[in-house]
């Protein structure tokens, strides 16, 4: 890494309580990393706290996924009272039995929408398909962005977009609910 990018990236990697945090969940990919690597449940309402720290949360957005049996309803209640402002959207079932749960364009509009009322957009998902946003923020936007997810199921390539990767696993217990 040459001198100046180096100092670039410590620059980007300060944190103030003036900065305005918007933290944007995607539920489906954050559950299953957590129930996957570590059978075990992601403490949602530890994520936000952490995501946030000292600076000033403007909004905090979970992306869910309801099901036919509304099993999840306690869950979405708990994030509720955890500090988050539900999506949520019916499970697509297709014929065939193929099913779809996907809120990544809904996810990304909300950080385009917002990015002007925020300096750091904080990204919780692991997922690759988020690089394209990363960059947009970043480079269109001049905004800083974070991405927290576990470092064993995150995508490289959106590890390096983020101006700073905090992975979850390295300290697991501290985020997890067995």
């Amino acid at each position: 890494m040459t001198e100046r990018k180096h100092k670039l990236t410590r620059a980007r990697d300060v944190t103030s309580e003036h900065q305005r945090v918007g933290v944007f969940v995607d539920a489906q990919n954050m559950y299953h990393s957590a129930r996957n690597l570590y059978k075990a449940k992601l403490n949602f309402k530890k994520v936000l706290e952490m995501a946030v720290g000292n600076r000033r949360l403007i909004r905090a957005f979970i992306y869910v996924i309801r099901t036919e049996s509304g099993e999840e309803k306690a869950f979405v209640e708990a994030l509720e009272k955890g500090g988050y402002e539900i999506k949520d959207k019916d499970l697509q079932i297709f014929p065939g039995g193929m099913k779809k749960a996907d809120w990544d364009v809904g996810m990304a509009m909300d950080a385009v929408i917002l990015s002007d009322k925020i300096d750091v957009a904080v990204l919780v998902t692991g997922d690759g398909d988020f690089v394209p946003l990363v960059e947009y923020l970043r480079i269109s936007q001049g905004l800083k962005v974070e991405v927290i997810s576990f470092g064993r199921s995150t995508s490289a390539k959106l590890k390096e977009a983020a101006d700073r990767f905090t992975d979850l696993g390295e300290d697991p217990k501290k985020f997890l609910i067995y």
